[in-house]
């Protein structure tokens, strides 16, 4: 796929994974919706981008409020008169146990990285529709595969994508519309610094993981290569993916180390 002047929408953009992949798609000659809930942050990025004013679009959204869904792709239609690829990257993590968590939390991580995810695809898909092309690309996580200690809605809302988008890919095929699901290890992002804890306030502190993960340009240059190509799914990240297979093929000893891990972080 030539991704010149493709309409590309990435949400999340703001920081970490996205910003990186705006940046990325701006030197493939992409036009660009840039959507975050941080206006400040948001402007900062396009002046960074060295993109056009006719070729960008700067559209403030809160996946919580996804009710919004059809009116934020309204404001892009509105912009460029078509919607090629969206790329569904924004989200929020977590870091609490799960009895230390409250209804309220879940919901909003689930209304986030969830519900306000696949309403921004159910919004977009009737667009793509009758462009009869288009493209989803949704950015999971290695914990979509798999759970942790103090991320169980987190890892709940990530399995669940795969659940609707594996099904709704059969959906759409036939419109000529793909569906990427992209699942990235451990990414030298600020995730887990700004992670939602039990009660509903901030982490603030950032995970070793996450430091020393992959370098966030090294990823976008990954997935754009993924973008161009016919793929259903892609892994993205270093030796923390061969978690998966270990997963899969010993499964007795991979839980007993999950279950070690959990007791050292109580």
């Amino acid at each position: 796929m030539n991704l010149s002047d493709k309409v590309v929408w990435i949400t999340g953009a703001s920081s970490g994974i996205g910003e990186a992949i705006a940046y990325k798609l701006a030197k493939e000659g992409c036009k660009l919706i840039i959507s975050a809930r941080r206006v400040d942050e948001l402007n900062r990025v396009k002046s960074n981008l060295n993109i056009n004013e006719e070729n960008i679009l700067i559209l403030p959204i809160d996946l919580e409020e996804h009710n919004n869904a059809n009116k934020w792709t309204q404001k892009v239609v509105d912009k460029f008169n078509r919607i090629d690829i969206l790329i569904n990257n924004g989200g929020i993590s977590q870091e609490s146990f799960a009895l230390n968590t409250t209804s309220e939390v879940e919901q909003k991580i689930m209304d986030i990285n969830y519900f306000g995810n696949i309403a921004l695809s159910k919004a977009v898909v009737p667009i793509m529709k009758k462009q009869k092309s288009g493209k989803i690309a949704v950015i999971t996580s290695i914990i979509g595969k798999f759970g942790l200690p103090r991320l169980s809605t987190y890892a709940a809302s990530k399995h669940a994508l795969y659940g609707f988008y594996d099904s709704f890919r059969l959906e759409i095929k036939e419109d000529g519309i793909s569906v990427l699901l992209v699942c990235p290890g451990f990414i030298n992002t600020n995730v887990t610094l700004n992670a939602i804890t039990g009660d509903g306030s901030t982490f603030k502190k950032n995970s070793p993981a996450q430091e020393n993960g992959m370098k966030t340009d090294v990823l976008a240059n990954i997935f754009v290569k993924a973008i161009k190509s016919n793929r259903n799914h892609k892994y993205i990240g270093g030796k923390e993916l061969l978690s998966i297979p270990f997963k899969i093929f010993l499964p007795s000893l991979f839980y007993n180390i999950m279950l070690k891990m959990s007791k050292n972080k109580k």
